[in-house]
């Protein structure tokens, strides 16, 4: 029934728009009498069978003669997955939404420049990693934190690029989208958690002014670190799904935007943010009577104003891209510094972690030499 009775046939005033049917074609009668006329509205409601369009107008019509109309039928309340509505009279009922025909199309220049920048962020991501691993054992902090915020980024990255190549493949299966979006939500917020973490275990090295390494392994070890890291997000995931089970699986495979549902990634990470800010705070305040006690120059300090700096730098490389992602719409100078901003988050970390890290040089010169030694 739902290929002979199209969503074309609804009659309206506004021939411009574009028709979608959001539900099954279900007809309802009544025994024994050919009167289709009610003396009180039924209420009935509609399971959708697509993704409803915010800036739509959906309509809950019944089929007269030859075309869908709503005559003696309103809307009583809707959602994502289900709408209510309300008729005076029994009939055949459907579910029709009506959208402006999109004037955007998918901008092959901008995909590309996705493609390319996304790229080039895991590219930097994979050598601060490899970076990592090489000179564990030269460099005088534990790296737990930063390792797994990069493994986190990394994958979410790699994730995101494949799902936005192949959506078309992806979108028709619900679930499939579904299930990417879930994980992407888990991999972006714990580069947050692993961001928190990083800037707690700095105070703890702040209070105590000793060697990073050695105090962490005795406040929490990297088995710990990585339980915290990664239960804190899948918590939150697990909470968003059993709330809103279906709020994942947009049009591009992310967070839906219906019934608030974003703040399940935008409020835990206004919070990081927020603690982090508080934590800078407290550390600089805390420094100030250290530093008028002990040589500027000692090391300690010279370290801590270093963590300092890069991880202040670091909370503006994750969290300014996802802020300016709110005003995006609409502009496409913000939307390319959005995904400027956010596909570079990599290369900003292996800038700040690598190439200005004394250490990480002092083993990139030796492995130079090494090099022109052995040719």
């Amino acid at each position: 029934m739902n290929n002979m009775l199209k969503p074309s046939f609804f009659n309206t005033t506004d021939n411009d728009t574009v028709k979608t049917m959001m539900s099954s074609v279900v007809s309802a009668t009544l025994p024994k009498t050919s009167d289709t006329r009610l003396t009180k509205p039924v209420n009935f409601t509609m399971k959708h069978i697509k993704e409803t369009d915010p800036h739509g107008t959906l309509s809950c019509v019944y089929w007269k003669n030859t075309e869908w109309v709503v005559d003696g039928c309103y809307l009583v309340q809707t959602n994502s997955t289900h709408t209510v509505c309300s008729c005076v009279h029994l009939s055949t009922f459907a579910l029709i939404m009506q959208t402006k025909p999109s004037a955007e199309t998918s901008d092959p220049h901008l995909d590309l420049l996705n493609t390319v920048l996304v790229s080039v962020g895991l590219v930097f991501l994979s050598l601060t990693l490899l970076t990592f691993a090489v000179c564990r054992r030269h460099l005088r902090m534990n790296n737990t934190p930063r390792i797994n915020l990069c493994i986190s980024l990394l994958l979410a990255h790699l994730i995101f690029l494949l799902t936005q190549n192949y959506i078309h493949n992806i979108q028709p299966d619900q679930m499939l989208c579904a299930v990417l979006a879930g994980v992407l939500h888990f991999l972006f917020l714990s580069a947050f958690v692993w961001m928190l973490i990083e800037a707690v275990l700095l105070f703890i090295s702040v209070k105590n002014l000793t060697k990073i390494r050695s105090k962490q392994k005795e406040v929490l070890g990297w088995k710990c670190l990585v339980i915290i890291g990664y239960v804190i997000p899948l918590v939150v995931v697990g909470v968003s799904v059993g709330l809103f089970p279906g709020g994942y699986g947009s049009k591009q495979c992310w967070i839906k935007m219906d019934r608030d549902f974003m703040w399940s990634f935008v409020g835990p990470v206004c919070v990081i943010l927020i603690v982090n800010v508080i934590i800078f705070a407290v550390i600089i305040f805390t420094l100030r009577p250290v530093l008028a006690k002990l040589n500027n120059d000692n090391f300690h300090i010279r370290q801590t104003k270093s963590l300092v700096f890069k991880l202040l730098i670091q909370s503006v490389i994750l969290g300014c891209p996802w802020i300016l992602g709110f005003f995006t719409e609409g502009s496409r100078v913000l939307e390319i510094a959005f995904l400027f901003l956010n596909s570079q988050q990599g290369t900003f970390i292996f800038l700040v972690y690598c190439v200005l890290n004394q250490e990480v040089r002092e083993q990139y010169r030796k492995w130079t030499k090494s090099c022109c030694v052995s040719k």
